[in-house]
């Protein structure tokens, strides 16, 4: 970006867990260490304090609400907002507070920007409206491959309108050498996990296409009979979801080696307490940024093979895949990878990590995200 001070605003419905929260926190980090200024607008969120420390500037608006009327109302107060910041570019990251965003920056004339992070189902006229927002961008982004194709199948753009800009891991931050000091063991404790047994891991919030079922399924099939299966991830007020979890582990005689633990903030720690890491999500992720956090900490990931699993995995070489849905499957495959010795396990950890810093740098992400907005400033 230039030299002088520019105010960039993203806007989302909240600054809960997930791949595009991060994605805006580790935008705001960039801009500010460009010598520019952070906004966020948003409802608040669990993961204010991680956008705080980044040095951004939050700004509570009830971005979070589907409401026509006040997605509307929300759209004066941006153009408010953006008149009295002297904000030259707005990025948005969600459908509702996007159409928001869209109508200020057309009544300020300020450049806008759109980050495609989902497939965002169509199944009717009214929904393909609703979504088709997040491509009117001067420039939308795409977290992966995967999702520029559907978005140019969709709406028929290409570049320069549409460029893809893969999530990206802080391989600092992600790196077994920093785990230092009791954060895992105080972690393990917490969890009541037996340091002995075979642990899995599935992070992710709690909702069904995430696939937790599958999971618990696949625990339930499994030879290695002490594994555990350790859910990392707020409910976000699903709390009807979470108990049908434990129903239906209940109902397998697994509930005694699932663990449901919440959200949890130092995710380094808690990825030093897997032997494996699963992406089960039954739809397609638009890009799966756990994969990349798991496989540079070092951990085999089994994921379903759609998406943008299938650019993130190498099958059989930095991780396995697996058809959706298919616990059987998914099965065996914890056990092949449980069955390897720990030397064999820990050289296709180290040989993933590389691949992942290679590919999928936090630096390299934020970099792109910032050309961008200098060609539209």
């Amino acid at each position: 970006m230039n030299t002088t001070p520019t105010t960039i605003l993203q806007v989302l419905p909240r600054l809960d867990t997930g791949g595009a929260e991060r994605v805006v926190i580790e935008t705001a980090d960039a801009i500010q260490a460009a010598g520019h200024r952070a906004l966020i607008a948003c409802d608040g969120g669990v993961l204010s304090q991680a956008a705080l420390r980044a040095g951004a500037e939050i700004i509570h608006l009830p971005l979070a609400t589907k409401s026509p009327f006040k997605i509307r109302d929300n759209a004066g107060k941006l153009a408010r907002l953006i008149e009295e910041r002297g904000v030259s570019l707005v990025h948005a990251h969600s459908r509702a507070p996007a159409w928001s965003a869209y109508w200020a920056a057309q009544k300020t004339a300020t450049p806008f920007v759109t980050t495609y992070h989902g497939t965002y189902s169509e199944p009717n006229r009214l929904k393909k409206h609703y979504n088709s927002v997040m491509a009117k961008g001067d420039r939308v982004i795409a977290v992966s491959t995967y999702i520029g194709e559907l978005v140019k199948a969709r709406y028929g753009i290409a570049p320069p309108q549409l460029r893809v800009i893969p999530g990206g891991v802080d391989v600092h931050k992600f790196d077994p050498a920093t785990v230092v000091g009791d954060r895992a063991t105080r972690l393990a404790k917490e969890w009541r996990l037996d340091m002995g047994a075979p642990t899995i891991f599935l992070p992710g919030r709690l909702t069904s296409w995430k696939g937790q079922k599958t999971l618990i399924a696949a625990l339930a099939r499994l030879e290695n009979k002490d594994a555990l299966v350790v859910l990392v991830g707020g409910d976000q007020g699903r709390k009807t979801y979470a108990q049908s979890l434990i129903a239906y582990a209940e109902s397998l005689g697994v509930a005694g080696r699932l663990r449901l633990v919440g959200h949890c903030e130092d995710m380094p720690a808690a990825m030093m307490l897997a032997d494996i890491v699963v992406n089960a999500s039954t739809e397609p992720e638009a890009f799966g940024r756990t994969i990349i956090e798991a496989q540079s900490m070092g951990r085999i990931v089994i994921a379903t093979d759609h998406g943008g699993a299938r650019e993130t995995i190498m099958h059989g070489h930095t991780g396995l895949l697996v058809p959706p849905g298919d616990a059987d499957m998914l099965a065996r495959r914890i056990d092949q990878v449980l069955d390897l010795s720990p030397d064999d396990r820990v050289a296709r950890g180290q040989y993933a990590r590389r691949v992942v810093a290679d590919r999928f740098s936090v630096a390299a992400m934020q970099t792109s995200i910032l050309r961008l907005y200098n060609e539209l400033l």
